[in-house]
């Protein structure tokens, strides 16, 4: 590729990525920018009429391409999804009303065995499980030791535990 290309390139490149990014590139401009340096580098053609015309046709194709490949492989996901389903066609894949109702005792000999572990103890639980925070920041949080915290969650798997064997 001849070196004016790439000087124009390199002139331009703020331009072609506010081109990229209202044609709808988003946070890919950059990335669609950089696919284009390295096809003009790396190409070898003959002198081109307008180079900036044919940079900005460039930068247009391979944002089309990439839009392409996404939707074929958003295509072939649904696909798979949709092939690898446990549901039949035209079969709901709602639980039955029996397994529902199941579910939902379950949930409640659970909750009542986390609730009369007491409030500090079932809070632990809650931002460990469910929020997702490490025992030492619940530790800090509650403001006592983490041995404490660890304590309370043995007791919560315990109780929970518990509480399933009861049903079984």
């Amino acid at each position: 590729m001849s070196d004016g290309l790439q000087a124009i390139f390199l002139a331009n490149q703020p331009t072609l990525l506010r081109f990229l990014t209202a044609r709808g590139a988003g946070t890919d401009a950059e990335d669609l920018l950089q696919e284009l340096w390295l096809k003009i580098s790396t190409a070898a053609t003959g002198p081109v009429a307008n180079p900036l015309s044919y940079l900005f046709r460039a930068a247009e194709n391979l944002m089309r391409d990439r839009y392409r490949a996404t939707r074929q492989a958003t295509l072939r996901d649904i696909a798979w999804d949709e092939s690898q389903s446990p549901a039949s066609p035209g079969v709901s894949d709602t639980p039955a009303g029996e397994r529902v109702l199941i579910a939902r005792e379950e949930l409640a000999r659970v909750e009542a065995a986390l609730e009369a572990l007491g409030e500090r103890a079932r809070e632990a639980f809650r931002l460990h499980r469910i929020e997702g925070l490490a025992q030492r920041a619940i530790a800090a949080q509650l403001g006592v030791s983490l041995s404490t915290i660890e304590s309370d969650m043995r007791r919560a798997y315990r109780a929970i535990m518990d509480a399933r064997e009861d049903r079984e």
